[in-house]
């Protein structure tokens, strides 16, 4: 993984300074400034507008500074442009931020550094920022290290993250952090009592596994998170198009979002006894594929009917959800790449929530509001859950109605999420179709920051007395 987020630290006295600006503010400042810079910034038309530039020349050409269009409230987005965008030198903050704003200049500049660099060497040259003052640089920096962590698992190509590649990453971010981990595989799933996840990915020659992660003391509060790990979906008998199928190694992203929460929260110490639960299969096509219409028990012993191959997420997280109920926690949530239905309702950057603790979604929309990591909910509306009555079994994993895909989803999920009061099911894209400051085409932690923040707000840190 990259571990250079371009970021230094000061104090940075011949760094070039960056001036932010607010589009209202740009009038007064520039008035007590030099006519030569007054005309200069006229001349180019800079006008502040949130994340635009304007590179002001020195007396020997140089750049003497930049002023940055910035927003009334702080994002990262405003900084995510600059590494690529700014001559390659570094650069620091001119002029006073309070933390929020300290905190958003450093993040958006670490997540616009990120590369993808393990299958090609391309020579190319950032800039770097001193950290500006005021800002938790702590918290910033494990919040980069947790998104380039997910990024880099969801970019990995399927043939190098398979389901026991997802197992050995999952593994690596315990040790040497007093977390333990165990992997159950194969036909092992089936005396372990994993039915539904052997049944998905039994049809692959790369053996589908069970992941548990611990960490924390046992006895403060329980926090579980579930990632759905399918490390590549072809849709197995009811396969998908080629056009469908081609991202597919992305399908793997609610694993990689719930781990770089874990990875998170182990940096921080936050007050919890953490577990993070993976279903990692490959839903593969052989003799042994699970067929159309069989029916596939789970561990909670429901049985579900399989209207479609294609849906075989819900499946797995069936399995994971009903262990975490099982242990009790105070909070459960699940992130998985579910359904297109979520995606044609909100598009690609805007993860949905399904909740039925009220509190619970107000602090993830406010939250995620807040710090620049959004989602928006969705109902769980339970006269919908009749869709997914069988006729031969407790459920059918995919109801002939083409309407309120997501939603019936969710509703599938939260039979084996119970009697969990607070829990909440994230549909999520785990990918940019297109590069935004900040947020380059390719793998995305979308949520990460929004769930972390509702955990860290809940629980806090350690004290000095319970930590392990």
């Amino acid at each position: 993984m990259t571990t250079d987020f371009h970021l230094r630290p000061g104090p940075g006295g011949d760094a070039t300074p960056i001036r932010p600006l607010r589009p209202d503010d740009l009038s007064a400042w520039l008035e007590d400034q030099p006519a030569e810079l007054r005309r200069w910034v006229t001349n180019t038309g800079f006008t502040a507008e949130p994340g635009t530039t304007c590179l002001a020349p020195g007396e020997k050409g140089e750049v003497a500074c930049v002023l940055l269009g910035v927003s009334t409230e702080p994002t990262p987005w405003d900084w995510g442009g600059l590494p690529t965008k700014l001559p390659a030198a570094t650069y620091r903050v001119d002029g006073t931020l309070d933390q929020a704003s300290a905190d958003a200049a450093a993040l958006g500049w670490g997540l616009g550094a990120y590369r993808f660099e393990r299958y090609r060497n391309v020579p190319h040259a950032l800039a770097d920022l001193i950290f500006p003052d005021g800002c938790d640089r702590a918290a910033v920096e494990r919040a980069i290290a947790a998104t380039y962590l997910a990024r880099d698992l969801v970019n990995t190509p399927a043939d190098d993250m398979g389901p026991e590649e997802l197992a050995v990453a999952a593994e690596e971010l315990v040790t040497g952090r007093g977390g333990t981990s165990s992997v159950i595989i194969g036909d092992d799933l089936l005396a372990a009592n994993y039915p539904a996840v052997h049944a998905v990915g039994r049809a692959s020659a790369r053996a589908p596994r069970f992941i548990d992660l611990k960490w924390g003391n046992d006895a403060a509060p329980r926090v579980t998170l579930v990632g759905k790990g399918v490390c590549f979906d072809s849709g197995g008998l009811d396969l998908k198009p080629a056009s469908a199928m081609k991202l597919m190694k992305k399908d793997m992203g609610g694993a990689a979002t719930v781990l770089g929460i874990a990875s998170m929260v182990m940096a921080a110490g936050l007050d919890v006894r953490l577990r993070v639960l993976i279903p990692a299969v490959e839903n593969s096509i052989a003799g042994n594929a699970f067929r159309p219409l069989d029916v596939v028990r789970t561990r909670k012993g429901l049985t579900v009917e399989i209207g479609n191959t294609d849906a075989e997420g819900r499946v797995i997280l069936a399995d994971a959800l009903a262990e975490a109920a099982e242990d009790e926690p105070v909070l459960l949530i699940d992130c998985a790449t579910l359904t297109g239905a979520a995606r044609v309702a909100l598009g690609t950057e805007l993860p949905a929530v399904f909740t039925p603790d009220d509190n619970l979604a107000r602090d993830l929309l406010g939250l995620g509001q807040r710090i620049g990591d959004p989602l928006w909910r969705l109902p769980l509306w339970a006269p919908y859950r009749r869709h997914l009555d069988s006729k031969i079994a407790d459920l059918n994993n995919a109801p002939d109605s083409p309407f309120a895909g997501a939603i019936t989803a969710a509703l599938f999920l939260a039979e084996f999420a119970a009697p969990v009061e607070s829990w909440a099911h994230i549909d999520l894209m785990a990918w940019n179709t297109e590069s935004r400051p900040g947020r380059p085409e390719g793998g995305e932690a979308m949520a990460m920051r929004a769930i972390y923040a509702v955990i860290e707000q809940r629980f806090g840190r350690r004290k000095r007395s319970r930590q392990t």
